[in-house]
C-alpha cells in the first residue's frame, strides 16, 4: 500500500500543474491577441506612411499657397473696372459673385455704385484680376461641385 504522504504530494503537484497551465493558457491567449493587434497597426501605419510621403514631397516642392485673405493695400476699387473684369471674363454677377464669394445682388449693387465692397472684398476682387477666362470658369466649376457634395 502506498504512502498517504506521496499519493497526497502527487496530486497536489498534479493540480498545481493544471491550475498552472490554466492560467498560462489565457496569458498565452492575451499575448498572441495583442501581438495581431500590433501588427495591424504597424501594417496601417505603413500604408499611410506610403499615402503621405507623396503629398509631403508634392507640398515641399510646389509653390507656397497663397495667402487665405489677401490684403487690399494700394488697391482701388471702381465700379467701371468691376464691371469690365467680369465682362472681359464673360460671366453673370451671380458667377462672378460665387467667385467673389458674395451673391449676385451685391455684384450688381457693386457696379451700379449703390454699395461698396469691404476691403477683404477688395482683396478678393483684386486677386480676381489675374484670372482668365478658363480658369474662372475652373473655378466655378470647382466650386459648384464643393457646393453639390454639401448639399447631399
Amino acid at each position: 500500500m502506498p504512502n498517504i504522504a506521496t499519493v497526497l504530494k502527487d496530486e497536489i503537484l498534479r493540480l498545481a500543474r493544471k491550475e498552472a497551465r490554466r492560467q498560462t493558457d489565457v496569458l498565452k491567449r492575451t499575448s498572441a491577441q495583442h501581438r495581431r493587434d500590433i501588427a495591424a497597426l504597424k501594417r496601417q501605419l505603413a500604408a499611410l506612411q506610403r499615402k503621405v510621403s507623396p503629398l509631403e514631397k508634392q507640398v515641399l516642392k510646389g509653390p507656397s499657397a497663397p495667402a487665405a485673405e489677401p490684403k487690399a493695400n494700394g488697391v482701388r476699387f471702381t465700379a467701371k473696372g468691376l464691371r469690365s473684369q467680369r465682362q472681359r471674363l464673360g460671366l453673370s454677377a451671380a458667377n462672378y459673385g460665387k467667385l467673389v464669394g458674395v451673391t449676385g445682388q451685391t455684384i450688381y449693387s457693386w457696379e451700379h455704385e449703390t454699395a461698396r465692397p469691404r476691403r477683404q472684398q477688395v482683396a478678393r476682387l483684386a486677386a480676381l484680376r489675374r484670372l482668365g477666362k478658363r480658369e474662372a470658369q475652373l473655378r466655378l466649376e470647382q466650386l459648384t461641385r464643393r457646393a453639390g457634395k454639401k448639399s447631399r
